[in-house]
């Protein structure tokens, strides 16, 4: 792959990045009002009209990658969100953070197993464990307490290998269908897979808070930004970067989430998350390396 044609996919990578890390601080606000599982529905139904809108047409498809489609909206939404949001109910934010965070490296392990052109180099180790202790020191930020729980602990594994799953499924489509519409199609499954479980929730939308100017701003954020325009632009740098490179900047969520924390709910940060940003960038830096993937034509 032409070098050149890579390099703009490396800054689109770190802004949907920056907005994902702010999607934590937005959500923060809807589930006051709201619960985790129908804060995700409505920003999947936002996206999926905002997308609607962008494409107003149906494209033609392979009807057995229907099946894949669902698997998509299921690992890349549903089971990834749902997964996640118990968790913090049930184990602490840090066991999570730190467990979500192990997505990029299982990414990489099913890559170099499932994948012709993306296996596991030395560089990619070695970015890998240095990104890995910045996320533990930024999302410790200077207060080290990690007590496991095993229910929690699990789902938030289970959040992070649902992501990996999705990120091996989009390496395989990617290329085969306009970009819109294969996001478009993912927000639409992940929107029927997350109806079960909100009708076992049962609990009633309180659409009322919506007046609220900024619940409706966080809505719309999380929805046309945080799923809709940033899905899109993930895709655009899995596309160009592949999965490994393109994930590693997972790694960055947290950092982004303590900086925003500290300007907009006067959260403290410490030498210790300081220290963790340093390691982290450097960590990406050294995952992105040319060396660290086989080139993808």
């Amino acid at each position: 792959m032409d070098k050149n044609n890579r390099i703009w996919a490396h800054p689109l990578a770190l802004i949907t990045i920056i907005v994902w890390g702010s999607t934590f601080i937005a959500s923060r606000f809807m589930l006051d009002y709201f619960t985790p599982l129908q804060v995700m529905t409505m920003r999947f139904v936002i996206a999926y009209f905002i997308l609607l809108l962008m494409r107003p047409k149906f494209m033609h498809i392979i009807w057995k990658d229907e099946l894949i489609f669902l698997l998509m909206g299921l690992s890349g939404c549903s089971i990834y969100f749902i997964a996640e949001n118990t968790a913090l109910t049930i184990t602490s934010t840090s066991n999570v953070s730190i467990i979500v965070a192990s997505s990029p490296i299982l990414t990489a392990i099913l890559a170099h197993f499932f994948s012709k052109d993306e296996k596991i180099k030395s560089n990619t180790i070695a970015g890998f464990i240095i990104a890995f202790i910045g996320v533990a020191f930024v999302v410790f930020n200077g207060t080290f307490i990690l007590k496991l729980n095993p229910i929690g602990d699990l789902l938030a594994f289970l959040s992070a290998l649902s992501w990996a799953v999705y990120s091996l499924i989009l390496k395989n489509v990617v290329n085969r269908y306009d970009n819109i519409l294969l996001i478009r199609k993912v927000m639409f499954y992940g929107i029927m897979t997350s109806f079960p479980f909100l009708l076992i929730e049962g609990k009633p939308f309180n659409f009322n808070a919506l007046t609220d100017p900024k619940l409706l701003i966080s809505l719309l954020f999380l929805g046309v930004i945080g799923s809709g325009i940033c899905y899109l632009t993930w895709n655009l740098s899995v596309r160009k970067l592949g999965i490994i490179t393109t994930n590693s900047y997972i790694y960055v969520i947290p950092f982004v989430t303590m900086v925003l924390a500290a300007i907009l709910l006067d959260e403290h940060i410490t030498v210790i998350g300081i220290l963790g940003a340093v390691f982290i960038i450097l960590g990406v830096v050294i995952t992105s390396s040319p060396k660290n993937l086989i080139s993808e034509e």
